[in-house]
């Protein structure tokens, strides 16, 4: 059987709306890891928020902050922070157009205090876990700091708000050739619009490649599991792509499969199926079983 390289991201994917790891989900990196594979991480979250629930399933690496940081087999192979001059620039910007941000560094999260009113209010689309996400840190009482606590010394990412579409285009004539614009999914009624900026260059699929280099695998052999806007580059770089059932509908198009949704264990049924759980023989995962 020849071993996977296995990328998973976590809201949406490996786990619901901030809740624990499934028996099932555990089961599935577990048993895949028991069969020779090596399982990995691979979210827009910063390290001090991937909780100690996540972390305990067991996993060979972690790509955090959409690859800006990446571990494997607890050694550091890339860290990159944005400079404060960068990072001051980016919140001007976005400040001149009303909407509010969320900085995230290696010792935490620190937001604009408006965009916690913003968040409260919002009805997210359900495909957007990002969202939901932010919604829940709010509700569970998660240590997120206020931007007066903001030590000022860089940042792996800028998250940001919006009350309406045309702020966050403006922003893309400043910003649009240094930062690829991940905008996550939104209702028709929505009042708040959210998403990321992502340094070009550095991405989760970039990630992929560097972890890859370092265990001398191919590119081919990866496996990565998504379902969201910020999972693209991921999706687009692997051998074989699953979005989730509760994907946005842009990562359902471009998947080469479609599991069962984050809350029906999906992970651990497509882990079956393409046998890199259990004892199944392995799948050519090559071709694609949508449904």
């Amino acid at each position: 059987m020849k071993r996977k390289m296995i990328f998973l991201d976590i809201d949406g994917t490996l786990v619901s709306a901030m809740a624990a790891p499934s028996t099932l989900a555990a089961k599935a990196v577990q048993s895949a890891r028991a069969n020779g594979h090596r399982v990995f991480l691979c979210t827009g979250r910063n390290m001090p928020i991937i909780g100690r629930d996540i972390l305990d399933v067991g996993f060979d690496g972690v790509i955090a902050s959409a690859g800006s940081h990446i571990e494997a087999d607890n050694k550091v192979l890339f860290d990159s922070i944005l400079p404060e001059d960068i990072i001051q620039e980016c919140l001007s910007i976005f400040h001149k157009q009303g909407m509010y941000c969320r900085i995230e560094t290696s010792e935490g999260i620190y937001t604009d205090p408006q965009m916690e009113e913003l968040l409260k209010a919002a009805k997210p689309d359900q495909a957007n876990s990002e969202l939901i996400r932010m919604q829940r840190e709010i509700e569970a009482g998660i240590p997120i700091q206020p931007y007066a606590a903001y030590p000022g010394n860089g940042a792996y990412k800028i998250c940001f708000t919006s009350r309406d579409l045309k702020s966050i285009e403006k922003t893309k004539e400043y910003l649009g050739n240094r930062f690829v614009y991940a905008v996550h999914p939104y209702a028709d009624s929505t009042s708040c619009f959210n998403g990321e900026i992502i340094p070009k260059g550095i991405d989760k699929g970039r990630g992929m490649e560097l972890v890859c280099q370092y265990y001398g695998a191919s590119m081919q052999d990866t496996i990565a599991f998504g379902d969201s806007m910020n999972d693209y580059e991921m999706m687009k770089a692997a051998g074989f792509s699953v979005a989730m059932g509760n994907a946005c509908k842009e990562i359902k198009h471009m998947a080469d499969s479609i599991c069962e949704d984050v809350r029906k264990d999906g992970i651990y049924y497509e882990f079956q199926r393409l046998g890199i759980s259990e004892n199944n023989q392995l799948i050519n995962v090559e071709t694609e079983h949508k449904f």
